[in-house]
């Protein structure tokens, strides 16, 4: 389960890895080769000093001029520690999977991304011994999606405009046409972007429209999402439904990271009826990379 802008911001890109490669291109006018493969990384940069490193998003993507990692920083707000350690995600990536490592900035805020953008250069004036240029997608550049038929054409990318516009006056614009353009693509898909923009939606007016919007189009109550705010006592089948849903998320979210559950795992989940423990299991799958690591410390 989503539960912070933060993740929603780069976890739309594991949802969806095509939009990455669309914002490159069609929002930053960056001339990134089309992908022929895009694969999920282990965005662990852990060394064996016990220091943690990670990254949000870590992707490879294979294309006719090379195999690229494009680094996905979700950023809430300015932070000069990264001068240092951006340029040690990409260094690291690159000697450790030997191919080019892009780094791309998501932020809500106008003021991060002009500092996001600025480039880190390490050495003295006119001899710059490293530069590090980020790529940076926010509410300057990201494309207002108001339009419901536009909104229908790339349903990802009005994700991607609800995120990052959430917090201005068009929100409400931008989220009717976003809710009608749900309705054409499969429930699945639509209830996770649900969760990604309620994430963002940092306006109270705002997400409580949001998710009047989806209680009329069912998505938003039938997803794990709904617990925080469904009334207590309700009916024993009901409570079978919130186990029911939880349940499948949990084995949906693998299954979307394209981590294979075996047999074992997936039954374990389905006997499971303790919603609180369905709910860390949930958790668990968006950062596990094997499907028995569910299980760790239960």
């Amino acid at each position: 389960m989503v539960g912070s802008s933060h993740e929603a911001l780069h976890r739309i890109f594991q949802k969806d890895p095509t939009l990455l490669t669309k914002a490159l291109q069609k929002v930053l006018h960056v001339p990134f080769p089309e992908p022929r493969e895009i694969a999920a990384l282990n965005v662990d940069l852990t060394e064996i000093e016990p220091v943690e490193r990670r990254v949000d998003t870590l992707l490879r993507a294979e294309t006719d001029e090379g195999t690229y990692l494009l680094v996905v920083e979700s950023q809430g707000k300015v932070d000069d520690r990264k001068r240092g350690s951006w340029p040690y995600y990409l260094s690291y990536l690159y000697e450790k999977y030997r191919c080019e490592p892009v780094l791309i900035v998501i932020t809500q805020s106008s003021k991060t991304a002009e500092w996001a953008s600025k480039p880190i250069r390490f050495g003295f004036r006119d001899w710059h011994s490293l530069t590090v240029r980020p790529l940076v997608l926010g509410p300057d550049n990201v494309p207002v999606i108001a339009d419901e038929r536009q909104a229908e054409k790339d349903v990802p990318l009005a994700v991607l405009s609800a995120m990052t516009h959430g917090r201005g006056p068009q929100a409400p614009a931008i989220l009717e046409s976003l809710a009608a353009a749900l309705r054409t693509i499969d429930p699945d898909s639509a209830a996770v972007f649900v969760q990604f923009v309620d994430s963002c939606l940092a306006d109270p007016q705002a997400k409580q429209m949001w998710r009047d919007l989806m209680t009329a189009i069912q998505y938003f109550w039938r997803h794990p999402l709904a617990e925080q705010v469904r009334e207590e006592g309700r009916e024993q089948g009901l409570e079978q439904g919130r186990i029911q849903d939880r349940q499948e998320m949990t084995l949906r979210i693998l299954e979307w990271r394209e981590i294979p559950v075996p047999d074992a795992v997936r039954e374990r989940v389905q006997s499971c009826t303790d919603l609180d423990q369905l709910a860390t299991w949930a958790q668990r799958a968006m950062h596990v990379t094997e499907p028995t690591e569910l299980f760790i410390d239960d």
